[in-house]
């Protein structure tokens, strides 16, 4: 597949993956993405996941068409992307990498060697001249590891993103982007919000007119969009209005709550209410959605006084991706000691610009008419 007439497409579509990483379901499998760009001299970006090594050497053979690679060109170290390297430097044996100096570092980790005869050393704005294409590598540490750049293409204008501007699913997968990169950056870049924001500034300074990622589609019209919605998400900010209600229940009586809460919120006219029942949804659906809308509000029971495990594994979670700018409204239920509301507050007290409803409703073991009505005054203090 052509880029543009230049650039190739080399990548691969699993799709027998269940699990991303151990821990991200991808019903709709992944996709891993490689380029070559073919010039004078022919530059190979990134490798593939070690289960497709071969479909991807022959993808690279068809594309290549009896020539031999010139560079192969290290993003980013994470085995679905490295898993190839040494295979390829062995096949072709004149060929170099290029890659950070924390990349070779890594490779001695994951290869035993560090190819300190067939490397070239890739720092800040550093360039590779191909021919006609010149190649611009601008570092990205911690987007998501320490060793990673990404590269821009002076002809084409193409930005080799590295795993940024990715997203589950294979390139054949019938679904709106946005959701499935939603999901994927919060899950697994959510933490960095800082040094994505370092990377957006150094991009700004490119003229970019497509961008092309380790995983998901090429990226080649209104790119605004999708760098907004980068701008956004690594900052903090909020994308959707509406308010998320994440809820555990024992017996049904938080769960009633929660529900209640949601009826009067749409019946109020917010704009949206999503409810999720953090026992059976997804949990990276759940964070996701933590993240994409300005308010949340927390329906727990206390539980061995601390607030029921899957609660607590929620709220680790947006924790662990610096969690924050949000407005927060706690539902509490514990028939003789309520303690979620305190313990709540407890694991989010290192969350920056937390605000907390003035209303805090405090069930014991089922709801009163009293809690009803302290629900009618959450419902005015969310919208």
């Amino acid at each position: 597949m052509f880029i543009t007439n230049d650039i190739k497409y080399l990548g691969v579509n699993d799709y027998d993956i269940d699990l991303f990483e151990g821990q991200y379901d991808v019903p709709n499998g992944m996709a891993y993405n490689s380029y070559v760009v073919c010039d004078e001299k022919t530059a190979v970006f990134d490798t593939v996941d070690a289960s497709f090594t071969d479909a991807w050497l022959k993808n690279l053979e068809e594309a290549l068409s009896g020539k031999s690679p010139d560079y192969l060109i290290v993003q980013h170290m994470e085995p679905d992307h490295s898993a190839g390297i040494h295979i390829f430097m062995d096949k072709y044996p004149d060929a170099m990498i290029v890659a950070t100096a924390q990349a070779f570092r890594m490779m001695k980790q994951f290869f035993g060697e560090e190819f300190e005869d067939r490397r070239i050393i890739a720092v800040e704005k550093s360039t590779l001249s191909l021919g006609r294409h010149t190649l611009t590598f601008v570092t990205a540490p911690m987007v998501h590891w320490p060793e990673v750049m990404v590269t821009w293409d002076n002809v084409d204008k193409v930005l080799f993103s590295a795993d940024a501007f990715g997203k589950f699913g294979a390139l054949d997968a019938d679904e709106d982007w946005v959701c499935e990169a939603r999901r994927y950056y919060i899950g697994i870049v959510g933490k960095y919000g800082m040094q994505v924001q370092a990377l957006l500034k150094k991009a700004a300074d490119l003229d970019i007119q497509k961008i092309c990622p380790l995983h998901g589609p090429i990226l080649t019209e209104d790119l605004g969009y999708y760098l907004n919605l980068y701008h956004i998400w690594s900052s903090y900010g909020v994308e959707s209005e509406g308010v998320m209600i994440a809820y555990t229940s024992v017996y049904g009586h938080t769960k009633e709550a929660a529900e209640l809460l949601a009826k009067k919120l749409e019946e109020k006219g917010c704009p949206k209410v999503v409810l999720t029942d953090l026992a059976r949804e997804d949990m990276a659906e759940a964070v996701e959605d933590a993240f994409r809308y300005g308010k949340l509000a927390l329906a727990t029971t206390t539980y061995n006084m601390d607030i029921f495990p899957f609660m607590k594994q929620f709220i680790e979670h947006l924790t662990e991706r610096n969690f924050q700018n949000r407005t927060i409204a706690i539902i509490e239920n514990g028939s003789w000691a309520p303690a979620a509301a305190r313990t709540i507050k407890k694991m989010l007290e290192n969350s920056q610009n937390i605000t907390y409803a003035e209303t805090t409703v405090t069930i014991k073991s089922a709801m009163t008419e009293e809690n009803k009505a302290e629900l009618d005054k959450l419902v005015e203090e969310l919208l």
